[in-house]
């Protein structure tokens, strides 16, 4: 089911890279190009022809009515309603505490530079709706940029056929649940070119937006990377990755289950585990096959397990672990050590360390506070997940007097020469008293 990899006897400069999905977004660049131009030219009815073709659906007013968001919300079973809000409480608690304050540095007297955050004006939120609904990244996009202050918020979600061309029933009673009223019911490249581009057309007017964030398939990871620049992105998501870190005081059912719960979303998705416990590896298999085949989604997990980018890989011992760890740079990272603390802390790549038995994946996933959208491909090298600071923007401010000008305006100068922008160096003099 899952390939096993000794690599214990090897050099550690001369260890293995773990293997990534195949997925290459520049090799679906071409087919989603002409979306994108197409939404830039025809609008609405373009949107409405991709959504047709591509989803077998489309919602003629691609805005969502109040009435909709009202009634998805009235028909959400109490349960999910309850447990909704609780995530969505727990989320706004701990992203609360990421707001940054403004700081003021007096560099001289008289020379003080602040530095000031500013939300963006306007975001559109991508929530995806495949193989699987996720209500949970409804409150992952929209709780920080809310906190961050963010005025106008835009949801995007796929159309779903057996919805009247609607996205998911549990995405609108979740963009209810949080005051979102601006839902369309379009996905893929085309939502992206929309919030993008905007629509100005008869019967609906859709301004575009700073700032895209949110996951989904390649297809919508392309579209991102080709309207950067038009507008930010947050990341570009691939595959969901899990790598556990694994000695012989770990649960064996603790840590096929976990697997588990990450090759469920994809075929695509990564499972790793990474250990130095010749005795862990065969409980965990076993555990392996028991598992799946009592899991609904058994076919879509049984691939994700057997493809090249998941494994057990034996290792000598825990700092070989921690290596490949650092090196792999996985967008979930549990630790089930003896010392699962003190090894989580000397993790410095990795989209979330979830540290000990008690801490899943799944806990993250939705209710424990932190954010679900996280670097994956190895990115969390030099990018964080989604946040508060995603939504917004450092401006410096800069305010110096005469005297503080006049004691920095040599050196200007003389730097100014030195790069040959004497305008800059006249500009300084202009100012001589």
């Amino acid at each position: 089911m899952i390939q096993i990899v000794d690599l214990r006897g090897q050099d550690l400069s001369a260890l293995p890279d773990i293997p990534r999905a195949d997925v290459s977004v520049p090799d679906v660049l071409t087919q989603v190009e002409p979306i994108i131009a197409d939404v830039a030219i025809r609008g609405a009815a373009a949107v409405r022809d991709w959504s047709q073709r591509l989803d077998g659906t489309s919602h003629e007013a691609l805005r969502v009515a109040e009435q909709d968001l009202d009634e998805a919300l009235a028909a959400i079973d109490p349960e999910v309603r309850d447990a909704l809000s609780l995530a969505i409480e727990r989320v706004r608690a701990v992203h609360a505490d990421h707001l940054p304050t403004p700081t003021t540095t007096t560099v001289v007297p008289g020379g003080v530079v602040t530095q000031r955050w500013e939300p963006i004006e306007r975001v559109g939120l991508y929530v995806p709706g495949g193989r699987a609904v996720y209500p949970s990244s409804v409150i992952m996009n929209v709780v920080p940029a809310q906190i961050a202050g963010v005025a106008s918020i835009a949801v995007v979600s796929p159309p779903q056929p057996d919805n009247g061309g609607l996205p998911s029933p549990l995405v609108l009673a979740a963009c209810r649940l949080l005051g979102v009223d601006e839902v369309y019911a379009v996905g893929g490249a085309q939502a992206v070119a929309m919030l993008a581009y905007g629509l100005d057309d008869p019967g609906i007017t859709v301004p575009p937006v700073d700032l895209i964030t949110g996951p989904g398939n390649v297809y919508v990871t392309a579209a991102k990377r080709l309207v950067l620049g038009r507008v930010g992105i947050d990341a570009e998501a691939g595959p969901t990755e899990i790598m556990i870190l694994a000695d012989e005081t770990a649960d064996a059912r603790h840590v096929a289950a976990d697997l588990i719960s990450q090759a469920e979303h994809d075929t695509l998705a990564a499972s790793v585990l990474v250990t130095p416990s010749v005795e862990l590896i065969p409980a965990v298999v076993a555990e392996l096959e028991e598992q799946v085949a009592r899991t609904k989604h058994d076919e879509r997990i049984r691939a994700a397990l057997a493809g090249h980018q998941s494994g057990i890989y034996l290792v000598d011992d825990l700092e070989v672990a921690l290596k490949l760890a650092n090196r792999y740079g996985a967008e979930h990272l549990e630790v089930h050590t003896q010392d699962s603390r003190g090894l989580a802390a000397r993790i410095t790549n990795a989209g979330a360390v979830f540290v000990g038995a008690w801490s899943p994946v799944s806990l993250g996933d939705y209710a424990a506070g932190s954010n679900h959208v996280l670097p994956t491909g190895g990115t969390s090298a030099h990018s964080s997940g989604l946040g508060v600071v995603t939504f917004l923007r450092r401006i410096q401010v800069i305010e110096y007097d005469d005297a503080a000008l006049a004691g920095i305006s040599t050196a200007v100068q003389t730097l100014a020469a030195a790069e040959d922008l004497p305008a800059h160096a006249a500009a300084m003099r202009a100012r001589d008293v």
